[in-house]
């Protein structure tokens, strides 16, 4: 009786799974069915679409030809289908809405332009729902337009309109929605260019006085947003000056105006300098705020080192009133990728020597007469890296899949109570976008 049932039990269980086996085969070969929604939505854009071909954003983070939105704030999201024709206004923003189980053509926003260059979906005057920025581009021209849409109403306003050649959207007064930050030439070539920031106050448009930037606005290579010291918002811009540095504009809000802080500083300090490379504001120390870099030149430990200096750069944060507040110490090394913090205490009597793998830390007595060194840093390649990290007393600091970083301490580090932990904690590989710098 239980040998039968127990293979009775086995034969179901065969054809359990061969059953199963010919479903899987079947669902295999059968291809993908799109929903009933999806073809609604694409016949109504096929009726829609005739004469103009599809056109998508070119830059940005929403570069698909057919993007969704709750425009109006009601819930159910908007589709919107950017496409071009011919004609006086070729551009064309097409949004459909759903009704029922069909989607119809709610409105067409056209207007001039070459080509969509950016879009955004933001809230700017706190109306439920999101206002539609669209960037267009105006021929072969560097100044494009944009032109704000709220949906407030159930229907398109068009809020403002601006020139612009970077555009940004940030909360730089804290009321929970956004503004509209513009960068735009000067009134000629030789000029420095100029922001603007534009918002909505009490239902009303508002736009500031424009603020001038430390150079053309053809030079700009990153914009960032992020905080100065104290928590405040505030918009970094960095550009080029002369292909061999940086400077850094940071743009706040300051008693209720839109000023240019770095400006107001008297100290300098926001032209970096390293070569040909660029060193760009970010928040180093992860603290929410973001740091400006000061390049200090090293003093060079022998005269063979004249024509191969180091440098240290020392990372500040900006108040609101200009003013600067030391953060942290860091020796870059921009070439091999990575960078080290130093103790505020001695960083600035350090000086690095490089030989081959090696790089080496000497510090300088107060006087400035003499030099010791104090630990060593090594960026090891080979198959015997993993060997040579731990030899002569070197510890690991950090693996990669190429190299191992491994570093020695001298006795000499005993004063300055420098410990392996301390460099482990200290040591880091630079971000890529930190070479680069665009955005």
């Amino acid at each position: 009786m239980k040998r039968n049932f127990i293979l009775l039990m086995c034969l179901l269980a065969v054809l359990l799974l061969a059953g199963c086996s010919m479903t899987t085969v079947d669902q295999m070969y059968l291809l993908p069915k799109r929903s009933e929604q999806f073809h609604n939505l694409q016949s109504a854009i096929d009726s829609a679409m005739s004469g103009m071909s599809y056109s998508s954003p070119q830059s940005g983070e929403n570069q698909q030809t057919v993007q969704q939105a709750d425009l109006d704030g009601d819930g159910t999201p908007e589709y919107l289908l950017f496409a071009k024709s011919g004609g006086e206004k070729p551009l064309s923003v097409l949004i459909f809405r759903q009704e029922d189980e069909q989607f119809v053509l709610a409105e067409t926003l056209s207007g001039t332009g070459s080509g969509f260059d950016r879009v955004e979906y933001v809230d700017i005057d706190g109306v439920p729902g999101v206002e539609l920025v669209v960037g267009k581009q105006v021929s072969d021209q560097v100044l494009r337009s944009l032109s704000v849409y709220s949906f407030g109403s159930g229907q398109s306003e068009q809020l403002f309109a601006a020139n612009y050649t970077h555009f940004l959207t940030c909360d730089l007064d804290g009321d929970g929605c956004n503004e509209l930050a513009v960068l735009r030439p000067g009134q000629n070539e030789t000029v420095n260019g100029v922001a603007v920031l534009y918002g909505v106050e009490n239902g009303a448009v508002e736009r500031s006085p424009e603020v001038s930037m430390s150079g053309p606005v053809e030079n700009l290579k990153r914009i960032i947003t992020g905080r100065l010291s104290g928590g405040v918002p505030a918009v970094f811009v960095g550009s080029t000056v002369e292909e061999s540095a940086i400077i850094t504009d940071v743009y706040a809000m300051v008693g209720g105006s839109f000023v240019n802080v770095s400006l107001s500083s008297e100290a300098g300090t926001s032209v970096s300098t390293l070569r040909n490379y660029y060193v760009y504001a970010d928040d180093i120390d992860e603290d929410g705020e973001v740091e400006l870099p000061d390049l200090i030149t090293m003093k060079p430990v022998n005269q063979s080192q004249r024509a191969d200096r180091q440098y240290l750069i020392r990372w500040f944060a900006l108040k609101s009133d200009g003013s600067e507040e030391d953060k942290m110490y860091s020796f870059h090394n921009f070439v091999g990728g990575w960078y080290l913090q130093l103790d505020a205490r001695w960083a600035s009597r350090i000086s690095v020597v490089h030989s081959g793998s090696e790089y080496a830390f000497y510090l300088w007595d107060d006087a400035g007469q003499s030099s010791e060194k104090v630990f060593s840093v090594f960026a090891l390649t080979g198959q015997d890296r993993e060997d040579k990290a731990v030899e002569d007393n070197r510890f690991v600091l950090l693996r990669n899949e190429s190299t191992v970083y491994a570093a020695h301490l001298e006795v000499a580090s005993g004063a300055l109570e420098i410990t392996q932990n301390d460099l482990i904690n200290g040591f880091r590989l630079i971000r890529q976008d930190w070479n680069t710098g665009e955005t």
